[in-house]
């Protein structure tokens, strides 16, 4: 797959501290689109200094929101591959070549499997998701995507279901789904679902 075709799309929501390391570590390998989701600090002036094309929001109106803004703007600038990625730092751009690869084999979305999940809400989605679909880490936000897909539904993710409803259309119409491992490092700043009660809520709305 030519890199020209895809796009890495970052939701970031104050996140100054650790933008500069994640876009360092793309290397300009690939096109990064940042959504910069209401950001009081230094998030978007970061990261067009370091050569990525930004989205401002000028209030904060969530994940969800922000990946609609940046599947958009790719479906717009002509991509036909996304790969999310979270700005905090968790998630290891080497990665994305593993991704490729399965994009290579055919795979329509490509999912992300973390070693251990954090909250007891993400493991009940998981175990949903794992029975009904084969999907064993649903909430991971390290995934990469056909764009015609997100053509295909209109919208990455309309209801709040963090960031899981283009990846489950895809399960209910029988779309090739693969999964890899991948590595989580350690966490800059502060959780970007909040708390661990209002996360868990949050997570048990979604499911």
């Amino acid at each position: 797959m030519e890199r020209h075709k895809l796009a890495v799309i970052i939701p970031a929501f104050n996140e100054a501290k650790s933008i500069a390391n994640v876009l360092n570590k793309l290397n300009n390998s690939y096109k990064v689109l940042l959504v910069n989701d209401g950001s009081v600090d230094d998030t978007s002036l970061i990261a067009k200094k370091l050569g990525a094309i930004v989205i401002d929001h000028p209030v904060n109106l969530g994940y969800d929101c922000s990946l609609n803004s940046g599947f958009e703007k790719a479906k717009d600038l002509g991509f036909e591959y996304a790969i999310t990625l979270d700005a905090d730092g968790q998630h290891d751009p080497s990665f994305i070549k593993d991704f490729i690869n399965e994009f290579k084999k055919g795979a329509d979305i490509v999912l992300g499997i973390r070693g251990k999940k954090q909250r007891f809400s993400e493991i009940i989605f998981a175990l949903y998701t794992n029975l009904k679909w084969d999907i064993r880490d649903p909430l991971c936000g390290f995934k990469g995507y056909k764009l015609s897909l997100f053509e295909e539904l209109g919208y990455f993710d309309k209801n709040k279901l963090i960031g899981t409803e283009l990846m489950l259309f895809a399960a209910k119409n029988n779309y090739k789904i693969s999964q890899i491992k991948i590595d989580i490092q350690k966490r800059n700043g502060k959780p970007k679902f909040g708390t661990i009660l209002a996360s868990n809520l949050k997570i048990l709305k979604a499911l």
